[in-house]
């Protein structure tokens, strides 16, 4: 019985086994042979053909009828990366610490913590890694091919938080930045000019972005948090708004010149009876058209009041063509243009106030309100 089941063994046929290697190569396990039934072994690439995963399971397939794991050369091998994704910080840094240092035990003292501690991170790092990253000798430890490739990289990922935490440490303090700002007076001069000009020498590193706009459409914007902050006018307390007055500035007729109203050093409301006004269709023209809409009806007259699709320059340059009178605040007074004349109407102010949301967390903005509040008491005294 024993010689047949010996030649039965030799005449059966055994389809070469298969076994994928990484780099893209198999090995190949060749039929018995000999007395002893030795097998040989092969180290072959591995074909287009082979690569190509059934659908269904991308990665593996069958070779000569055995399954076979297949890996891209041009792809990283990571066996784990839930490991690699739960290194910490403290691991790299105590890393380059050991590598600067020579030793755990220096590290520990340069780092001012236990040697047990380091000693422990780098197993914890090695095992996430899942490589040697030293060898441990007699004076201290010497790094490994593994640890050679990796040190560039670990001292990159300390040096990008580093900068990162630096960059986030600037804003935090007010020292760089942005503050989206909602304006309604003229920045061509006045207390608001005045206020971005210093604001801008003390902090040069942050961008003040002025928008214009209506004081409704500011409050909106603040209670979004998509204003930092805004001057306005008026004294209201809006809901959901932290408000604070600051300064105030005169209201000024604007004229065309040669009109016979120049002849006057002031005016008073009594005087514009009998006047049309134009105003733009936007900021500031709707709060012009309600703040002479209540003065001239207190003196039973309804003012014609044109709309004029129109920005503020422009709204200046066809009072001069005599299309109508208009009104402004003492900030724009400073912009002289050909053919217009300013004058003040007595006893008339408009009082500005600042407003923020107490959900803004933006530093800078902290910074120009604390500056607008030390000018403004400055004024007052």
């Amino acid at each position: 019985m024993v010689g047949p089941l010996r030649r039965s063994r030799a005449r059966r046929k055994v389809s070469p086994l298969r076994l994928t290697a990484r780099g893209g190569c198999r090995v190949e396990v060749g039929q018995p042979s000999g007395p002893f039934n030795a097998v040989t072994l092969r180290l072959a690439p591995v074909s287009a053909s082979d690569r190509k995963a059934p659908a269904g399971n991308p990665a593996r397939n069958s070779v000569g009828g055995c399954p076979m794991l297949t890996h891209k050369p041009n792809k990283p091998f990571c066996a784990n990366c839930k490991q690699i994704a739960a290194i910490e910080l403290r691991h790299l840094r105590y890393f380059v610490a050991a590598v600067e240092h020579g030793s755990f035990r220096k590290a520990s003292v340069a780092l001012r913590i236990q040697e047990s501690a380091i000693s422990r991170r780098i197993r914890d790092l090695e095992g996430h890694l899942g490589v040697a990253v030293f060898k441990r000798c007699s004076w201290g430890v010497q790094l490994t091919d593994a640890g050679e490739r990796f040190l560039p990289r670990a001292k990159r990922a300390l040096r990008h938080v580093q900068e990162g935490a630096g960059d986030a440490a600037v804003v935090a303090y007010g020292r760089e930045g942005r503050i989206r700002t909602g304006i309604f007076s003229s920045i061509a001069s006045g207390f608001l000019r005045e206020l971005l000009d210093a604001f801008a020498k003390e902090h040069p590193g942050v961008h003040v972005e002025l928008i214009d706009g209506n004081p409704s459409e500011h409050i909106a914007a603040i209670r979004q948090l998509r204003l930092d902050l805004a001057f306005i006018t008026g004294t209201v307390d809006w809901p959901e708004c932290e408000t604070e007055q600051l300064w105030t500035e005169r209201v000024f007729v604007v004229l065309p010149d040669g009109h016979h109203l120049c002849r006057h050093e002031e005016l008073e409301w009594e005087n514009l009876t009998s006047e049309k006004f134009i105003v733009s269709d936007t900021a500031p023209g709707e709060e012009i058209r309600d703040y002479l809409v209540q003065h001239l009806a207190d003196l039973g007259r309804h003012p014609e009041i044109n709309p004029q699709f129109v920005g503020r320059d422009s709204l200046l340059a066809f009072v001069s063509l005599e299309r109508g009178l208009t009104l402004t605040s003492e900030a724009t007074i400073a912009m002289q243009m050909p053919g217009i004349r300013y004058r003040p109407i007595r006893n008339e102010v408009l009082p500005f106030s600042a407003v923020w949301s107490a959900r803004n967390n933006n530093p800078a903005a902290d910074k120009l309100l604390n500056l607008a509040r030390s000018m403004a008491s400055k004024m007052r005294t």
